[in-house]
């Protein structure tokens, strides 16, 4: 079976064409100091013969990667413990996080809910969202759900699926925005602000507010909650805010760097120790886990490793104006391919992509090997240097890289010795459509 992971593996690779680059003695300098031969991610990298992987890996500051890999080895009793591998991490080098801001947005939620403690109040519960002030809008209905209500379940389940900005900004408003950071700082996931919704152009002031939010069982009023404003400005903790050398503002370009001091922020060892944090609760701190349940867990498992093709509500194979196919949300290992994916390969993640930013944050299994690991990575293609172009290398270098990383990692870890296989049967779900364990 080892044998055909690694056929399918080298199977989706696609050929990729790249001409010779020359290096300066200056860049040579840099990137001697940037690269350590000795790390494990580059040593794994350098081996496979990818001419996208050599541009990026030689020119990893022109690509602002950042690299985090975290091995995972059990126990006699499952228990786990972790070794992590950094290349290019640096918190005070930022990057715009796009859609992975959504994945804290889901889990706190449904701690939100949790605490809040009111006696019927579940995720399941149907959402109303009023509107209260400039720049708000309502929601009375989600026709994609199979109630035809919105709930903060089903906005849970469209934000891991096809990461839907709809669902995210839905969360936000119920969430509010001091609400969301406070509790992720008191956490101790301090290298993060998150405070705007998503693809909507609201001022500052407008973010600071969010909507009124009620929860109906029927007719039945659960819970309400008015109009909230953050009473603080959360202003980026890291360095180097300013990208590119100019930008597009309502088709114009303005000459000069856009200054990300009031966008959305998490940093790449953040997102995953957040990621770790659902997937291991009993391997982190206690006051760095999330207050979720048992039936949380397992709801958040399932949908952050189902496919849009395994759907039922929304149904994704009868959208027209997206094609959802499987790797749709799934960049590593898999995200160069549109072809249908193996079964026994499940990946937990969530993916970013906006102003030239790609993210994926990710635990990658294979229950046929007993495979897992961690795996984040961040890379940064804008060739032309202007932010909000539509201008980007997502499908030339960006994807094709992060899929490709994802492969080289995976086939590291097929071969990687470990003192125990692990029992990953808890990450296991029965999915929408197929009613198939995987």
């Amino acid at each position: 079976m080892r044998h055909w992971i690694l056929f399918y593996l080298s199977a989706v690779l696609f050929a990729c064409q790249s001409s010779e680059t020359s290096e300066t003695t200056e860049e040579k300098v840099a990137l001697s100091q940037y690269v350590d031969t000795e790390n494990l991610i580059y040593q794994i990298l350098t081996e496979r013969e990818n001419p996208i992987l050599d541009s990026v890996i030689n020119h990893p500051e022109t690509f602002e990667l950042q690299i985090f890999y975290t091995q995972i080895d059990r126990d006699s009793a499952n228990q786990p413990s972790f070794t992590s591998h950094y290349y290019g991490i640096d918190t005070n080098n930022y990057f715009y996080p796009a859609s992975t801001v959504k994945m804290p947005a889901a889990f706190l939620a449904l701690e939100k809910l949790n605490e809040l403690e009111v006696d019927g109040l579940t995720k399941y519960s149907t959402m109303l969202t009023d509107s209260a002030s400039d720049g708000q809008t309502r929601v009375i209905e989600d026709t994609t759900s199979e109630s035809g209500m919105p709930s903060v379940a089903h906005y849970i389940k469209k934000i891991f699926l096809v990461s839907d900005n709809d669902a995210f900004n839905r969360l936000y408003e119920f969430l509010g925005q001091e609400y969301l950071n406070d509790k992720l700082h008191e956490k101790g996931y301090d290298q993060l602000h998150i405070i705007h919704r998503l693809a909507i152009f609201n001022t500052p002031e407008q973010n600071r507010m969010t909507n009124p939010v009620s929860f109906y069982d029927d007719a039945k009023i659960l819970y309400q909650q008015e109009l909230m404003e953050s009473s603080r400005d959360f202003l980026v903790p890291t360095q180097n805010v300013s990208k590119g050398v100019g930008f597009m503002r309502n088709d114009s370009l303005i000459n000069e760097p856009k200054d990300f001091t009031t966008n959305n922020f998490i940093a790449a060892r953040t997102l995953q120790d957040m990621l770790k944090a659902v997937l291991f609760p009993n391997a982190v701190p206690e006051d760095q886990r999330f207050n979720l349940t048992e039936d949380d867990y397992q709801f958040l498992y399932c949908y952050m490793s189902q496919l849009p093709s395994e759907t039922t509500f929304p149904n994704y194979a009868a959208d027209t104006t997206e094609n959802y196919y499987d790797s749709y949300a799934k960049f590593f290992v898999f995200g160069d391919t549109k072809e249908s994916l193996p079964k026994n390969i499940r990946i937990f993640n969530k993916i970013g992509m906006a102003y030239g930013y790609l993210t994926d944050n990710a635990y990658v299994v294979d229950f046929e090997s007993n495979t897992e690991f961690l795996l984040t990575a961040v890379i940064y293609v804008n060739e032309n240097q202007i932010l909000n172009d539509g201008v980007y290398e997502y499908g030339e270098v960006g994807i094709p890289f992060l899929a490709d990383l994802g492969r080289a990692i995976f086939e590291y870890e097929l071969a990687r010795e470990r003192p125990h296989l692990p029992d990953l049967s808890k990450y296991q779900s029965t999915y929408d459509k197929d009613n198939e364990v995987m």
